[in-house]
């Protein structure tokens, strides 16, 4: 039975609807945590996997506990799109990070089916289950096992209670020693689709509520510890100190002024630190802190961590401290598929609105899947720019148009595939 589209207003009002119930799968009554193979990660998967069955996709479990969500293609087998984002979270997160991407796909797969259209390939919905890294250091692991890029060292990796991804994998129901299987035939797969909220104020700025993302800015995630000489707070004179956190501060003004003056939408943030011994009373002989470093193109990030780390060294020695850098995460800048790209600005235009193309500047699991996959995003407006927090809002209406968007831009492929 074919039945009317429903508006852009409606979609969105559902989408709003499905993301408060999803929020309610947190691992901390109150406020919205669902980490990695977490309980509030296997709610989440259950919750998710009704909604895709009560809509006819046949739904699977892979060796990473990314759920699948699979639609065949109106007629003799073909391609496959995939469409796909995380339901992973950070500490104390919002709603929509990640989620709303796979909410997206599930809606716009409903609504093709309600107004009775065809498609010539198989859509295929990712539901993510580690792209933010939070429990333990493997961002992107999820998307990576897709591709068949996954590094088997991140299965050593520990969280916080001493628990290894292997072990954490097996307690779930997975298979890690099956990872290799995980992977998806690239020359099986038209392209790869997400839909993800901005994260940033330039879409809000311009008062549009779309944007085709052009390519994914590279990162650089490192780890410093400075360390210096611990000592009692009340004997230990001023001009004696090895102060291992006074250090890190000269640092950090540092890095916050090699970002500004940097190019290619540069950033420097140290958002982690830990001090030790970690007492009121004493001196810091210790300090481990993160450093993250980003550009929408390599050569400026890369330019900007030898200036750090140089200028680092100097301070360090100056003060007489040591320092030590370790990289964990070192991504080249993604751009996106121009094909792509054109197919979901047309989509956007088909709507009546303007077409800006921007970056991200944040990493989202498209960086993962373009090393295998025809790639593209498209940005949802988001309040004030706001994310990884409680106050991360897109206004629904805009999360309606997107839905709308994604319906267009799958009509959009299937006519160039030679029949919709």
């Amino acid at each position: 039975m074919t039945l009317p589209a429903r508006s852009p207003a409606d979609l969105g009002a559902l989408a709003q609807s499905l993301l408060d119930d999803l929020a309610l799968a947190t691992d901390e009554p109150g406020r919205v945590t669902r980490t990695y193979l977490s309980p509030a990660h296997a709610r989440s998967i259950d919750l998710v996997g009704d909604w895709m069955r009560a809509r006819g996709l046949a739904t699977r479990l892979d060796a990473v506990a990314t759920l699948h969500g699979r639609r065949e293609a109106d007629g003799p087998a073909g391609r496959s799109v995939l469409i796909g984002s995380h339901i992973d979270t950070v500490v104390d997160a919002g709603k929509l990070d990640g989620c709303f991407g796979v909410v997206a796909g599930i809606l716009a797969v409903e609504e093709i089916a309600r107004r009775g259209l065809a498609l010539p390939f198989a859509v295929e919905i990712l539901a993510f289950g580690d792209e933010e890294g939070v429990r333990f250091p493997s961002p992107l692991s999820s998307s990576s096992a897709a591709t068949g890029t996954y590094r088997r060292e991140w299965l050593a990796a520990r969280d916080r209670d001493g628990v290894t991804l292997d072990e954490a994998l097996r307690g779930f129901g997975c298979d890690p020693d099956a990872i290799a299987a995980a992977a998806i035939a690239p020359e099986g797969v038209i392209g790869y689709l997400e839909v993800h909220i901005e994260q940033g104020p330039r879409l809000e700025h311009w008062g549009l509520p779309l944007g085709v993302v052009t390519s994914i800015a590279g990162q650089t995630r490192m780890g410093m510890t400075i360390e210096g000489m611990a000592g009692h707070a009340g004997t230990v004179p001023m001009d004696l100190r090895r102060d291992a956190f006074t250090g890190l501060a000269e640092i950090a003004l540092t890095v916050e002024r090699i970002g500004r003056q940097g190019t290619g939408d540069l950033v420097a943030t140290i958002g982690k630190v830990a001090v030790r011994p970690g007492a009121g009373n004493t001196v810091p002989g210790r300090v481990e802190a993160s450093l993250d470093v980003r550009a929408s193109a390599d050569a400026p990030r890369l330019v900007a961590l030898d200036r750090i780390r140089h200028e680092a060294e100097r301070i360090a020695a100056r003060r007489g401290l040591k320092i030590a850098f370790e990289r964990h995460v070192d991504v080249p800048t993604c751009p996106m598929d121009e094909r792509l790209q054109e197919a979901f600005s047309r989509a956007v235009a088909s709507l009546g609105g303007d077409l800006r193309r921007l970056p991200s500047g944040a990493g989202h699991d498209a960086m993962a899947m373009a090393r295998r996959f025809p790639s593209a995003m498209l940005f949802v407006r988001s309040k004030a720019g706001i994310s990884h927090n409680p106050l991360e809002w897109s206004d629904p209406l805009d999360l309606g148009l997107a839905v709308e968007a994604l319906v267009r831009t799958l009509l959009d492929l299937a006519a160039t595939e030679g029949r919709v």
